[in-house]
């Protein structure tokens, strides 16, 4: 805790002072985007960055660092996208020209007007100050000085999330600075990053059936899309893919840009333990495919100091332990105390942590971390002091993949602690791939927990492909940098989502924040938005039963009352969506409909084909049974063409079948149209059956029906 203690303290002594000289308390208090741009005549102190045709010019030495000279190409782009006039980057100011300069600490001489002493040693601490005719972006590190152009970025009006929310910055011309004083002390959590897990919508090469190949390349555009989102979101982390082909160029770029490459529990050294034999990994490595410790050592070994020597010499924190390929638990013989598994992680941490070690250059610290998902924080739990973890490991704990925490450390002891999150999880029925399902208060509450348990040292959040889970990756990104001033004032997910739809929605924000506050009573865990989807496909079940003459059970009165209960609490919702919607501009409806609305529709289309199919399989006769059914498909074919309204380019096919997203899976947002209308178009003669090892069992052909779960 004294960690933690001694960061709040560094926090509340640093003054965070912005455009005008206002001190900055609450992050959500008042508007951001464009909020240090004079819209009246210049006053003193002022800095006009462009006008017509002619500017500033962006100032950058040769001693700067490449993620600083990438921060400054994005920042000249900024500029242009709002003025017009893009500045030129120069090496040397221009005499009597305006300047940008982007300075990080020890590489030329400040101004009196910056406080080198205050950033000395700071982790990415940044001051921005306005001086007649220079802005001074100064950081303490590269980083540091890159996230001070990315917040100048958005002061001036460009939307941090605009590669998603498809937010254009109002044209200003011409462009002014207002006087500046904005200093910022170090964030929460050192480390801080986003984890795009399964791309599987992602574009790439298309097989026979039109799924994105599991092994196809996903185009650099996209990692380049996830790296400048996180560093508009000022994260310096990624974890760019796991089940996917992997090139080097990804994790290159990733480390150019300043943001820190690493990868998730199993991705041991990130030797991408997944590529094994799926990309014969173990046959380059000249090891056999047999990834098991107890009786591969060496082939382990070998394969692991793979992802170390191809990583080396960029910007990683190394993941450290010991599970399957394939996202699944280490097998262990049976027999095996848990004693004998703590003295194996023992050596094979011992190990790996040395191999990184050697392999480094001269002056490079490692950073390590520990992930206890699933079996092992149970086993960590059990038998602490067996790990015998190094130093300088960092713990992190999991959440249970929908935003709860499973555990975070009681005394951190001489560890570092981190947590692992999800706002997107792949599993089972509980799966959320399709909309955001963990709630504000959920992300502001459970941080909380996290801030006070000192677990701040590192931070991963699970987006998936980050599209559906914007509104939490800001809201965790904020957290993360500033939890101090977040948590000084009371309800801080309330006053996020007031700032959020003030942000993203103004003149309907108020409208805008009522739809929010249904979409999140409704949808605060992902079973709640398949619960109707199971519902149709129980019922579709039930009527094949009937309609072919076999006996069947009554359909579950419980959920039929929770149904009819939820379809008026959806129409609540969805017409305050449609009040907010119809006071909005057509970007701000577009984003708003994939936000808020789609999410909706899918459960509320459900809900209402499956009470019209409850009341089908009530009919007293085979033809209102079947005028009913029939019924039944209508809302299902409309939340088809809701799902087509929102992959407008470049999120062509983003709600399409995929290897993950495969045709009969529970979780897959199209199946309930897909066997209803198969039901339809056989007469009831047969309905589609789930593929192996997805949703209900499958059943014999032409036998009695497999069991399922009553909703």
């Amino acid at each position: 805790m004294n960690r933690c203690r001694a960061i709040v303290a560094v926090l509340v002594a640093c003054s965070l002072v912005a455009a005008g000289g206002a001190a900055q308390g609450n992050p959500w208090a008042a508007p951001v985007r464009g909020s240090w741009v004079r819209t009246g005549p210049v006053a003193a102190g002022d800095v006009v960055l462009a006008a017509g045709e002619s500017g500033a010019e962006i100032v950058l030495g040769a001693a700067e660092h490449l993620s600083v000279r990438q921060a400054a190409t994005f920042l000249a782009g900024d500029i242009e996208a709002i003025s017009g006039y893009r500045p030129p980057i120069v090496a040397r100011p221009t005499a009597g020209k305006t300047s940008i300069r982007l300075a990080t600490l020890g590489n030329e001489p400040l101004p009196a007007a910056i406080d080198a002493a205050a950033l000395r040693g700071q982790w990415e601490s940044y001051r921005i100050v306005t001086t007649p005719g220079t802005i001074w972006l100064v950081g303490s590190n590269p980083r540091g000085t890159a996230f001070a152009a990315y917040t100048l970025s958005e002061r001036l009006g460009v939307d941090p999330l605009y590669l998603w929310t498809g937010y254009v910055p109002e044209h200003r011309d011409p462009l002014v600075l207002k006087a500046t004083r904005f200093a910022q002390g170090p964030p929460t959590f050192r480390y801080r990053g986003l984890f795009h897990d399964d791309e599987d919508i992602l574009p790439r090469p298309f097989d026979a059936r039109g799924y994105p190949l599991q092994t196809g390349d996903v185009p650099l555009v996209w990692y380049r899309r996830y790296f400048e989102t996180a560093l508009r979101l000022r994260m310096n982390m990624v974890a760019p893919y796991v089940r996917v082909h992997r090139r080097f160029e990804v994790q290159q770029l990733a480390s150019d840009w300043g943001l820190y490459y690493t990868s998730h529990h199993y991705d041991i050294l990130v030797s991408n333990p997944f590529g094994l034999t799926t990309f014969n990994l173990a046959a380059e490595r000249g090891v056999r495919p047999d990834y098991d410790w107890l009786t591969n050592r060496d082939g382990l070994l070998t394969f692991w100091r793979g992802g170390v020597e191809e990583n080396h010499d960029l910007d990683v924190i190394w993941p450290v332990g010991l599970r399957n390929t394939s996202d699944r638990a280490y097998t262990w013989p049976e027999g095996t105390t848990d004693d004998d598994k703590g003295r194996v992680f023992r050596e094979v941490i011992g190990l790996q942590t040395a191999m990184v070690r050697n392999a480094l250059p001269p002056g490079r610290t490692p950073i390590f971390h520990f992930t206890m998902y699933s079996e092992m924080l149970d086993l960590f739990r059990r038998a602490p002091a067996a790990f015998g973890l190094p130093d300088d490991v960092i713990i992190v704990w999991p959440d249970d993949n929908d935003g709860h925490m499973r555990g975070l450390p009681d005394d951190p002891g001489r560890w570092k602690h981190g947590v692992y999150y999800h706002l997107a999880y792949l599993g089972g029925n509980l799966s959320k791939q399709t909309t955001h399902t963990v709630a504000p208060t959920t992300i502001a509450g459970e941080f909380q927990r996290i801030v006070k348990a000192g677990a701040t040292e590192y931070m991963l959040v699970n987006v998936s492909e980050l599209r559906d889970y914007v509104m939490g990756a800001r809201m965790i990104a904020d957290i993360t940098w500033n939890a101090p001033a977040v948590y000084a004032s009371p309800d801080p997910a309330g006053r996020f989502v007031a700032w959020w739809t003030r942000e993203y929605f103004t003149p309907a924000a108020v409208q805008a924040r009522a739809a929010y506050d249904e979409y999140h009573a409704l949808l605060d865990t992902p079973d709640k938005l398949w619960y109707a989807s199971e519902a149709v496909q129980n019922l579709v079940e039930r009527l094949w039963q009937r309609a072919t003459g076999r006996p069947f059970t009554p359909f579950n009165a419980d959920t039929l009352a929770v149904l009819q209960t939820r379809v008026g609490r959806l129409d609540t919702a969805l017409a305050a969506e449609a009040e907010a919607g119809a006071a909005m501009s057509r970007t701000q409806q577009r984003f708003f409909s994939v936000d808020v609305d789609l999410g909706l529709r899918v459960d509320e289309r459900q809900t209402r084909a499956a009470l019209k199919l409850a009341d089908a399989l009530q009919a007293p006769d085979s033809s209102a049974m079947w005028r009913l059914v029939r019924e039944a498909l209508t809302p299902l074919e409309q939340l088809e063409s809701d799902f087509a309204r929102a992959e407008y380019p470049p999120f062509d096919r983003w709600y399409g079948e995929t290897w993950i997203r495969a045709g009969l899976q529970r979780n897959n947002p199209h199946r309930a149209y897909v066997e209803l209308r198969a039901f339809i178009g056989s007469d009831g003669r047969s309905r589609l059956q789930p593929m192996p090892g997805l949703g209900r069992p499958p059943t014999a052909a032409g036998g009695s029906s497999a069991p399922v779960r009553t909703p």
